[in-house]
């Protein structure tokens, strides 16, 4: 199936499903949506999505947005490799980690929230630095204490190959680097990041491997 994904090189929402996408071993067009320009915002691309968001991923005559469902139909449509274990009980686990960032980090610092900060609420850049790095480092925080307490850990969220939790975290590792975070308290996540670095599938997701990243 030919599939185009509309994307954003250094969205985190663009970079978890170019990771799903890429572990799946599916190949895809790549469609830049260059948000610095507000090409979000355009009618041909609310035409995609009418939140004016990304990524979206055209998928034949289907159109899906919000990567959170773009991922899970990607785990049902090409269930191997999974994404997410066998297990009720893990596959629990796995979506609670991958939740923290999706549900509580990324949210409250993503472009239009931070947009929103510099024009309504009058922030400089350095109250940005210091709003994305306290949501992050709280998130962190939380994370990196799940990490350690999973004594049958492999190199990676969950055992040893990476799942949804990996996903959804590495490009909030991205992001936290971006925003000058300290990782220094949160060596677990600190290794897992180098550990899927080496792999080609997060390293070909990367924001500076995208062609819009100029």
């Amino acid at each position: 199936m030919n599939m185009q994904l509309h994307n954003f090189f250094r969205s985190g929402t663009s970079h978890r499903t170019r990771i799903a996408l890429n572990l799946k071993g599916l190949s895809y067009d790549y469609v830049a949506v260059d948000l610095r320009k507000n090409a979000h915002r355009d009618a041909a691309f609310k035409t995609l999505n009418p939140q004016g968001l990304v990524p979206a991923l055209v998928a034949g005559n289907l159109v899906l947005t919000q990567s959170v469902a773009i991922i899970e139909w990607l785990e049902e449509r090409y269930p191997t490799p999974a994404l997410l274990p066998a297990d009720i009980n893990d596959r629990a686990h796995v979506r609670a980690l991958a939740a923290v960032v999706g549900c509580d980090i990324h949210p409250v610092n993503n472009k239009r929230i931070l947009d929103t900060l510099r024009t309504t609420c009058g922030a400089d850049e350095a109250a940005i630095q210091q709003w994305c790095g306290t949501w992050i480092s709280e998130g962190f925080a939380a994370l990196e204490t799940l990490l350690q307490a999973d004594q049958t850990r492999g190199a990676f969220c969950f055992g040893n190959a990476p799942t949804l939790a990996d996903v959804y975290l590495i490009p909030q590792v991205e992001s936290a680097r971006r925003f000058n975070v300290d990782l220094t308290p949160y060596p677990t996540i600190v290794a897992i990041d180098k550990a899927c670095a080496q792999l080609p599938a997060f390293a070909r997701a990367a924001p500076a491997a995208q062609p819009d990243a100029s």
